[in-house]
């Protein structure tokens, strides 16, 4: 019997100690977790519709190029272009591949001066608002505008409303805060509209001043809007009756007609895909 519980004892001092838990430092090896970069325009802009896509279809037809020389130099002359690239501004809808559609258009020419106020809305009010912003969405003909789901009225058709994202790194509450705050003291003068779609994407156009969407809460986007009617001052001695008068500031300047022939030699290099 002392034998075996000397064997025993002998057996339990050879086991090998239980595993201990890793060290520190091991423990503390783990897989580095990195936020993911901000690219809100992959949310909307699918392979088609982005800068390879732009460039295949250009060279798909040869008269594409003139047309798109063409309407950047009408941009050049009005002084709004490099708001964004012009290629950019070509795209139609997002959903142009489920609809059969091209993932770009030249608009009809007597469309294209109705895009001039809302580039420079955006120029002057919405990039020193939230910084530069990427077109996914403008002009739009008829029959794409109603497989898209666009409202009969919507001045996607007219070319004067442009779908944005944002490029520089915001939150959607900053980002609507800062551009209802613009729009509300600014708006006004540029017939600016702004809507708020779901996650970055935002509307601008030139049409009517109003806004709509809401924020992540649920409530409206920004504060409602009251556009008053115009109201009739009294009228001047001697007058044939009463005169009507704006109650809103000053509006800017008349939209440049358009002149399709006149055009600048020399496109910085700013913009390498507009014309190719």
């Amino acid at each position: 019997m002392r034998r075996l519980f000397t064997l025993l004892f002998a057996s339990a001092l050879a086991a090998p100690a239980p595993a201990q838990p890793a060290s520190g430092a091991a423990a503390a090896a783990q897989p580095m977790l990195y936020p993911a970069p901000f690219n809100p325009t992959a949310d909307y802009v699918e392979a088609g519709q982005d800068e390879p896509g732009y460039r295949s279809w250009i060279a798909s037809n040869p008269w594409r190029a003139g047309q798109v020389r063409l309407f950047h130099d009408y941009l050049t002359g009005s002084g709004v272009s490099y708001v964004a690239p012009t290629w950019q501004l070509l795209r139609t809808a997002s959903d142009w591949r489920r609809c059969g559609a091209e993932p770009f258009e030249v608009p009809p020419q007597d469309e294209w001066a109705n895009i001039v106020n809302t580039l420079r809305y955006v120029r002057d009010y919405v990039v020193p608002a939230v910084g530069p912003v990427e077109p996914v969405s403008v002009f739009r003909n008829a029959a794409l505008n109603r497989c898209a789901g666009g409202a009969p009225e919507s001045v996607h058709r007219s070319m004067s409303a442009i779908d944005f994202v944002p490029l520089q790194p915001i939150g959607r509450e900053a980002m609507i805060g800062r551009l209802c705050s613009q729009h509300q003291r600014q708006g006004p003068r540029f017939n600016a509209g702004l809507g708020f779609y779901a996650k970055m994407r935002f509307h601008v156009d030139s049409w009517k001043y109003r806004t709509w969407g809401r924020d992540d809460h649920g409530h409206l986007a920004c504060p409602k809007v009251e556009v008053r009617a115009p109201v009739l001052a009294a009228a001047p001695v001697g007058g044939l009756g009463p005169v009507e008068t704006a109650t809103t500031a000053a509006t800017i300047s008349a939209t440049p007609s358009l002149k399709p022939r006149e055009t600048v030699s020399t496109l910085p290099v700013k913009d390498p895909l507009a014309p190719l």
